[in-house]
């Protein structure tokens, strides 16, 4: 085969021919011309293949499962991990299905009717004004807590009280609220919700529950009170607080707030269409993000949601 130098010589040659079709007689020029031209595709096609073959010889083998580019420096293929909101969480829900409790997801938009009317928050209520979150311009509301979703659990378990058992069910979901952002406030965060409706429930059994999670979670026996809280949904109601743990340095010498709880609101049993003088209940929601900050001595929420590398690597 010839080569591409020579292919393109014999092209420049055959060119200068084509100027002594004007030297010709005029029935000669209509031949010539046209064996010039045949003679011009068939260099031209010849020229094709040998730059393709030698395109190819040019070609270095590429290993097609290669993570990089030929000849480039391979760099150090690390793995991800899982973010530690999402690792904890599934450890959360872990303990509650130990216990008997069923997982049902909350929603990140939804509606007033389930933000407030459903929890016994009419419409002018003064507490509304301490849930100031986020609308969509269809009137839409990212939940500012997850009790948004206890409407919907207690009526979609409403049979298996007909059926003589009980509710339990938790609810893990994200939260949006109106907040000023520092180092122990997010305007995203998560929370978990519990909801438990039986004959006969007591707020006795609801510290139990709390407890026998809280003890769980941190490894360690802790000691539990409560203090007077105020949340339409639940009457009486408490906030809970747990002990000081070990992993925080506690020694028996401190308390933490970690959630609001109390023994569900007759009105909020109604609207579900259940009987509070045959079934009581209680509920509680506690935010994830402080449980966690509390179990690894964190010292800034912000932390969660900033994307920052060196922090998510130590987990």
């Amino acid at each position: 085969m010839s080569s591409v130098e020579e292919i393109k010589s014999n092209l420049k040659a055959l060119n200068a021919e084509y100027a002594k079709i004007k030297t010709l007689l005029k029935e000669e020029r209509k031949s010539f011309g046209e064996e010039l031209n045949k003679r011009r595709r068939k260099l031209q096609a010849e020229l094709q293949v040998a730059m393709d073959a030698a395109e190819a010889e040019n070609i270095e083998p590429i290993d097609i499962t290669a993570p990089s580019a030929p000849n480039a420096k391979i760099p150090e293929i690390k793995q991800g991990s899982r973010h530690p909101l999402m690792t904890e969480l599934e450890r959360v829900l872990d303990i509650y299905s130990h216990m008997g409790f069923d997982v049902m997801e909350a929603r990140q938009l939804d509606d007033e009717f389930h933000m407030f009317e459903a929890l016994n928050f009419p419409e002018g209520h003064p507490a509304r004004d301490g849930y100031d979150t986020f609308r969509t311009s269809e009137g839409f509301i990212p939940p500012a807590h997850t009790s948004t979703m206890q409407h919907r659990a207690l009526k979609r378990y409403k049979k298996d009280l007909e059926n003589g058992g009980k509710i339990a069910v938790v609810i893990p979901g994200r939260v949006f609220r109106n907040e000023d952002v520092d180092a122990t406030h997010e305007h995203t965060f998560y929370q978990c919700e519990g909801v438990f409706v039986g004959k006969n429930v007591n707020m006795g059994q609801m510290l139990g529950v709390l407890k026998n999670f809280f003890d769980t979670y941190y490894g360690q026996n802790l000691n539990i009170k409560t203090q007077p809280g105020y949340f339409p949904f639940t009457e009486p109601s408490v906030e809970l607080l747990i002990e000081k743990p070990k992993s925080l340095g506690g020694k028996g010498d401190g308390w933490l707030e970690m959630l609001g709880c109390g023994m569900i609101h007759p009105n909020v049993l109604k609207m579900a269409g259940i009987n509070p003088d045959e079934y009581q209940g209680f509920a509680w929601g506690g935010g994830i993000d402080r449980l966690v900050m509390l179990k690894y001595g964190l010292s800034d929420v912000r932390y969660f949601e900033s994307g920052k590398l060196d922090f998510l690597k130590e987990f």
